[in-house]
């Protein structure tokens, strides 16, 4: 309408003043409805063709778009384990910190399993005890053996000296009884000897041991108890958190409620432009946006970044074949823009619909650039200038949007 407009006051509009004020044709004799275009021909089809040409040049070099969202996601509140409620200590649309305790679920088998995991670990500590009393114990009986050895073991070697020198005061029958009761004093010595070491291996290697496994399963008991303690995991706001004591919540099923992070949404949006504008939308360059929210509120924007994948181009692999004819929808580019001004979208709450202007500009080009010519530099002049119209139309549009979304659409 307005690039119409425009034109018209440069086409149409001569056309009539040179046919009113020079050839004398008044509205309503010679121009009539069924005469206007015989008599404004030249400034109809002039009009029409500039109205064109400035539209087309408007939309590519300026492209918009009604399709603008900031994305957020939200954290859907599930404990680690199913349970029964026990206590609630949030409502909702309350805002909570992250780590907050939010719910509690019953924890009696959790509880008792720590109890005994505990027992465990006493029994492992208190068999600890015991095996260092056995081993005092133990290197009793080693030294009181190998007394008793070295007793036999002198009666042996002198009567056995005595027996070699052929003295008539050795007995061979009691020599050979002594080392009888030697070698048994020996195995009686290397019995306790093996029962030492077996209790020292159970106080080194055996024992703590069992105590490590048996801490390792109160730690795995406590780890189960803390997940009946259900926090938040983020900070945020609750939503649709209607938990009751005595519900029961499951992880896979029945979710508490959704947690939205706060700060999220507020600093970038994502506009889908058309394909013809690829060439076009590049980072760096500057936009205007307008929402629903705030209808009479520009937000000046600038493109960060354009993703450089078409979506409607993905897929994923089935057992058919893939036919780009079933493909009816022309994918977007997608742009992500944020503020070009600190904390200039605050006040848009995420997820806010809006429509975005992008503005194409040529003035370092124009400045800097002594390779253009006159044509050149006349056709980058008006792709800058036709801008206005664009920025002007997004204003009259945001001027209009509660009108015809409540008036013309039925308020909804």
């Amino acid at each position: 309408m307005l690039e119409t407009l425009i034109c018209a006051v440069f086409t149409l509009l001569p056309d009539y003043l040179y046919r009113r004020y020079v050839q004398g044709k008044r509205i309503g004799h010679e121009i009539t409805f069924f005469t206007v275009w015989y008599e404004l021909r030249w400034g109809l089809v002039t009009c029409f063709m500039a109205a064109v040409s400035v539209i087309t040049l408007l939309f590519y070099y300026h492209p918009s778009t009604s399709v603008v969202t900031s994305y957020f996601r939200t954290v859907t509140i599930l404990p680690q384990v199913g349970g029964r409620v026990a206590e609630v200590y949030v409502v909702n649309n309350q805002d909570v910190a992250a780590g907050e305790v939010l719910f509690k679920l019953d924890d009696a088998s959790q509880q008792a399993a720590v109890e005994a995991a505990e027992r465990r670990v006493e029994e492992a500590e208190a068999a600890i005890e015991v095996s260092k009393a056995e081993l005092v114990a133990a290197e009793a009986t080693v030294e009181q053996a190998r007394a008793a050895y070295e007793l036999v073991e002198d009666d042996y070697l002198r009567n056995k000296e005595l027996l070699d020198r052929n003295s008539p005061a050795a007995n061979p029958a009691e020599v050979q009884r002594q080392a009888n009761r030697l070698a048994e004093r020996e195995g009686q010595l290397h019995v306790a000897e093996a029962n030492l070491g077996a209790v020292v291996e159970n106080i080194d290697v055996l024992l703590p041991a069992q105590k490590a496994s048996a801490v390792a399963a109160l730690e795995q008991a406590r780890s189960e108890l803390d997940k009946t303690v259900v926090t938040a995991g983020v900070a945020g706001r609750l939503e649709q958190f209607v938990l009751q004591p005595g519900d029961y919540v499951n992880p896979i099923l029945r979710p508490a409620g959704i947690l939205v992070p706060s700060g999220l949404g507020h600093a970038r949006f994502e506009a889908a432009f058309n394909q013809l504008a690829i060439g076009v939308v590049k980072p760096g360059m500057i936009a205007e946006m307008g929402c629903a929210a705030k209808p009479f509120t520009i937000v000046p924007m600038v493109v960060v970044g354009v993703q450089d994948v078409v979506p409607s181009g993905q897929f994923r692999p089935t057992d058919e074949l893939r036919d780009p004819a079933f493909s009816l929808r022309q994918g977007s580019i997608l742009a992500f823009m944020e503020p070009l001004y600190e904390g200039g979208s605050d006040h848009l709450p995420p997820g806010s619909n809006c429509i975005a202007m992008a503005y194409t500009s040529n003035h370092d080009r124009l400045a800097h650039d002594d390779s253009l010519g006159t044509g050149q530099r006349i056709f980058l002049h008006v792709i800058d200038t036709i801008g206005v119209v664009h920025a002007a139309g997004l204003r009259l549009r945001m001027l209009l949007l509660p009108v015809t979304s409540l008036v013309f659409s039925g308020g909804h």
